[in-house]
């Protein structure tokens, strides 16, 4: 049996594949620069981390542009990267099984909750989650490790030894660690061997199923 009661989930790359989206979302942002970006893989690197870090750090952008680029990731996000993702097979199986195991599951995720929301509504996946925790659209609680901390405010009665982090990106794996939680690297997501190494989770999944056996 799994010490865990608690799970929480990252969102893209863990639950969703959303790396269409949002690719396209940053493409059209940074086309406003005349950055001009044909090859979407390219962009992968923008699925996980807030995304003001990330234009800071992989353009350059000072903190004014970035948060410019921010909202014209979400001009072209909201009205269509937003359901430009599919969620990962087996993914809702593995959610009814939790469920049956009276399992509490909880999405932390460092997209504005707003868009969560949305995205797991359109995949009918929200019935499976007691809450959804992302960040604030005014660029407030972003970090990954800033919303597992709120997730955990609202759970003062649960010891944390009960409590996991399901991630597929570094953020996840040490948001969970300056939390004092386990973890678990799920490497079917956008997370890179070497980012898993330095970030060290409690526990790797490779697939869905491995997850399973993980957490039942």
């Amino acid at each position: 049996m799994s010490k865990y009661d608690v799970i929480l989930f990252d969102l893209d790359g863990t639950v969703t594949d959303s790396k269409l989206g949002i690719a396209k979302s940053v493409q059209y942002s940074l086309s406003k620069y005349d950055i001009m970006v044909e090859n979407l893989d390219d962009l992968e690197k923008f699925i996980g981390p807030p995304l003001l870090d990330s234009f800071q750090e992989f353009y350059l952008f000072d903190e004014t542009k970035a948060n410019e680029a921010v909202k014209h990731f979400r001009e072209y996000f909201s009205k269509q990267g937003i359901f430009e993702n599919a969620v990962y097979p087996k993914l809702p199986e593995l959610l009814e099984e939790l469920k049956k195991l009276n399992k509490t599951l909880i999405i932390a995720t460092s997209k504005p909750t707003v868009f969560a929301k949305k995205i797991l509504d359109h995949f009918n996946l929200s019935q499976y989650f007691s809450s959804i925790v992302g960040s604030n659209l005014d660029g407030t609680r972003t970090s990954k490790s800033e919303v597992i901390n709120f997730v955990l405010s609202t759970l003062p009665n649960i010891s944390k030894k009960n409590i996991v982090m399901v991630g597929d990106r570094k953020h996840d794996i040490l948001g969970a660690r300056q939390n004092g939680l386990d973890s678990i690297a799920v490497t079917y997501g956008y997370g890179t061997t070497e980012e898993f190494k330095k970030a060290e989770p409690t526990y790797y999944a490779e697939s869905i199923d491995d997850l399973l056996e993980l957490l039942k």
